[in-house]
């Protein structure tokens, strides 16, 4: 599934990132743990140059912790610092030293010339649907950014105070222009990355079960309540359609592999993360 769709704002909101990256000291780049590859806007990229960077894997109570792990000794072995974040678990401090000792030249700098507790200023970008705005909120420590589990929420850049001694410039949600690996779609949209509505569901289900019966075959067979048979003797189109009928839809194709989709992001079968370390992705 290559899909192009870059809305108006989006692109508005590239180019501000790219205005204001001069007045901050700091990105830090939220990205779906399940994803940590796929949810990284490869424009961003170019946009930063050589803005210091810290990567967020958030969303991690939803990933597999090892697989978390690996992709944070990933990123390390690129030079760049990462840390995971969730909902339930608060590692703001952690976070805050992080961005401390990227910047600590700079503060030391300032310091020797007579600024006393140098007030960072921190840029907050992220692809719709990571979960930036929840933390920001948590940074805030109150809710002053909009949150919601669909895409597109923030709509402006805002400057935040922190209790910190940093100021958070949040910024709209940024897909790229073209997202031309089929694989990289399919992840997005089985995340809810991407509108429900721009793509076709049965394809992203087919996708998601490919995905589990080839990694973790034992939680589709119990959660389905599968026989092995049922999968060996069929296609995965027509086991959606065996999975149609057991669901009680008839012939309602597209509904079972919506609730295909929705099992998947409702933890059904467990925690899981689609993109490996290592994984080749074409550009």
């Amino acid at each position: 599934m290559a899909l192009q769709w870059y809305p108006g704002h989006m692109n508005k909101a590239k180019n501000q990132v790219q205005d204001r990256l001069k007045v901050v000291d700091i990105v830090l780049e939220i990205v779906d743990a399940r994803l940590p590859y796929s949810s990284r806007n490869p424009v961003l990229e170019q946009i930063i140059n050589q803005k210091k960077h810290i990567i967020i894997l958030n969303k991690a109570d939803l990933a597999d912790p090892k697989l978390t792990e690996d992709w944070k000794l990933n990123f390390k072995q690129e030079g760049t610092a990462s840390i995971e974040s969730d909902a339930k678990h608060n590692k703001l401090q952690k976070l805050n030293t992080m961005i401390r000792s990227e910047l600590s030249e700079k503060i030391a700098k300032y310091e020797r010339n007579g600024v006393k507790n140098y007030q960072i200023k921190a840029m907050c970008v992220g692809i719709p649907n990571v979960g930036k705005s929840t933390i920001l909120n948590k940074m805030v420590g109150k809710n002053v950014a909009v949150t919601g589990n669909k895409p597109g929420v923030t709509k402006n850049q805002n400057w935040l105070k922190t209790n910190y001694g940093i100021d958070l410039l949040d910024t709209p949600g940024i897909l790229w222009p073209k997202i031309t690996d089929p694989k990289v779609g399919m992840k997005l949209a089985l995340s809810g990355a991407i509108k429900d509505k721009i793509y076709p569901p049965d394809d992203v289900a087919i996708y998601a079960l490919n995905f589990l019966l080839t990694n973790y075959l034992d939680r589709v067979v119990s959660f389905y309540n599968l026989e092995k048979a049922d999968i060996y003797n069929h296609t995965t189109a027509e086991l959606l359609m065996h999975l149609t009928k057991q669901f009680g839809y008839k012939e309602d194709y597209d509904r079972a592999a919506r609730k295909v989709i929705m099992d998947v992001r409702n933890l059904k079968f467990g925690r899981l993360t689609f993109d490996v370390p290592g994984e080749f992705y074409e550009e």
